[in-house]
């Protein structure tokens, strides 16, 4: 496997497909770089150098004890970026993994960065609080906390229905999605899988945001179950100077691997990294 090591001695597994310029893109919780498949697939078979890591704690990279936070998250994707020497780099992050993007945004700038694309991403911040009352309660926060503790896999089998949108009628979410994504979800590790729920939930990324200073796509749909539109996706485009707000009717948290979300998804993505979004 590749693998780099990181500052604090973690192993980071990715995957490198195909030559151009590089797209990194970095996974939501509890998964790990299987679940960009489909767009790393489809980038690189359109000239672009595709790259997903799998998240410490995450999938087949390391799972360490301590790090497992939004600061270490962004740090172990600078290393991935600066040991494979990427330039021109277009970021892509779903859910978490838009907020660990954002914050090596504001951790190191964009020197390295052309463009930044964020899917139904976690920022500014999940969490309700004085100053963000819009956001969740934490007891939400709580209950995914208590879930993988408890019973993991079923937790995980339970997750995926309003993750893709199972739920909703007329759904055509598949059985071996929903199976898929468990097989993805029960490899994370128990240390991992809980604290990062604090790193995706109560980190605030405003700053970072701010921060922002390359082209971006924010792209979310409006019926996302997992990480609320009005509380992420649109206030992150009023925060990002140059953002492009698309949302996409009835889709889903986890758009990117389903039928009727993953070739418009795709296909946005192509013109966007053409300049042509």
């Amino acid at each position: 496997m590749a693998t780099i090591t990181t500052r604090d001695g973690t192993q980071i597994y990715y995957k490198d497909w195909g030559a151009g310029q590089p797209v990194v893109f970095s996974h939501g919780w509890p998964l790990n770089a299987d679940a960009w498949d489909d767009q790393a697939y489809f980038v690189a078979s359109h000239g672009y150098r595709a790259i997903a890591h799998d998240r410490r704690g995450h999938g087949r990279s390391s799972q360490p004890w301590n790090g497992n936070d939004m600061d270490h998250y962004a740090d172990d994707l600078a290393d991935l970026v600066e040991a494979l020497d990427l330039r021109d780099v277009v970021l892509v992050g779903h859910s978490t993994g838009g907020g660990e993007v954002t914050r090596y945004i504001g951790r190191y700038g964009t020197s390295r960065v052309a463009k930044v694309i964020l899917v139904a991403a976690v920022p500014p911040l999940m969490l309700k609080t004085d100053a963000n009352p819009g956001g969740l309660p934490r007891e939400t926060f709580d209950a995914i906390r208590d879930g993988p503790l408890k019973d993991r896999s079923q937790f995980y089998r339970d997750l995926s229905v309003p993750f893709y949108g199972a739920d909703r009628p007329g759904s055509d979410i598949s059985q071996g999605l929903r199976d898929w994504f468990w097989a993805q979800s029960i490899q994370v590790g128990f240390k991992g899988a809980y604290d990062c729920v604090k790193a995706f939930s109560e980190t605030d990324l405003t700053e970072d945001l701010k921060k922002i200073d390359v082209p971006t796509l924010i792209i979310q749909g409006d019926d996302d179950q997992i990480v609320p539109l009005d509380g992420s996706g649109r206030l992150s485009a009023q925060i990002v100077e140059d953002a492009t707000l698309k949302i996409y009717p009835g889709a889903p948290h986890g758009l990117a691997n389903t039928i009727a979300y993953r070739d418009p998804l795709n296909a946005d993505l192509l013109d966007f990294l053409r300049g042509k979004l």
